[in-house]
């Protein structure tokens, strides 16, 4: 038994598919509300709520393979939970700034959540990908609203990946075990900007989509009421006000590990442009 946790989010919507479609042992997803998860026919769905813990352990009877996003809930109780149930492989996503940025609040929170499953005593493979394609979906009520598109860092181009590589590439990793004690870095196909984002999304829509390019105070005051302050510091240090040649770098691990290409920006834009009609 393969269990799908954030059965509903961009990843694990996604991946549920992908293994129902390649035949994958039987599969459960973990939601807050099962009457109204969509899944897969055949999918089992459990529900419970992350911010209680004790309802992962029903969801988590005879599961051997668990898909889990870091940072999602309560890790060290959801890790403990797994290894009690006697799960005996975890598929982590991570973030690629465990490794760029480590020294950022996020990032050290991952890494740390990494640790926890290494030294959990199950077999683990930890996926790090870049920005996601779906971080777009921010600007859909203005783009909806036919308002300006606002954003810091107009032309820094980081290789953002869609969701679904990241489903593709988990799918892979709980399916094959010569996967297990690796960590793989994930990023899409070419490095992509703000601007080129929009570009992207105005193609999709076919009409233009105002764009101008704010500074990082502006920038800041926005995240920082949604995130927190130091949140949003981090979330502009990795867009743009701190990056690096690792974060910059454009990998082919997707391409390697599922034996297609990565999906390029302007396809997830072409994808979901009805979430900005």
């Amino acid at each position: 038994m393969i269990l799908v946790t954030g059965a509903t989010g961009n990843i694990g919507s996604a991946l549920l598919k992908e293994l129902h479609a390649f035949g994958a042992p039987p599969l459960r997803g973990f939601t807050r509300d099962a009457a109204r998860a969509a899944f897969p026919e055949g999918v089992e769905a459990a529900e419970g709520d992350f911010a209680e813990p004790e309802s992962l352990t029903p969801a988590l009877d005879g599961v051997r393979s668990l898909f889990l996003v870091s940072r999602l809930g309560p890790d060290a109780d959801i890790i403990e939970a797994a290894r009690r149930a006697g799960v005996e492989h975890v598929v982590l996503v991570s973030s690629i700034t465990a490794h760029t940025h480590a020294h950022l609040g996020p990032a050290a929170e991952n890494l740390a959540v990494e640790r926890l499953l290494k030294d959990s005593g199950m077999a683990w493979t930890i996926l790090r990908p870049t920005q996601f394609a779906s971080n777009a979906l921010m600007w859909a009520a203005s783009i909806r609203d036919h308002g300006t598109v606002r954003a810091p860092y107009a032309d820094v181009g980081l290789p953002t990946i869609h969701p679904a590589d990241i489903a593709s590439v988990a799918r892979v990793t709980l399916t094959e075990s010569r996967h297990r004690g690796r960590t793989y870095a994930l990023t899409g196909p070419e490095p992509v900007t703000p601007r080129q984002q929009v570009e992207a999304i105005a193609a999709a829509l076919g009409r233009e989509v105002p764009f101008a390019e704010i500074g990082r105070q502006e920038a800041h005051a926005r995240m920082a009421a949604v995130f927190g302050p130091e949140a949003a510091d981090a979330v502009l240090d990795v867009m743009g006000g701190d990056v690096n040649d690792e974060l910059l770098t454009v990998r082919d691990t997707v391409t390697r590990i599922t034996g297609a290409p990565a999906r390029p920006f302007r396809q997830w834009a072409a994808e979901n442009v009805g979430a900005f009609h």
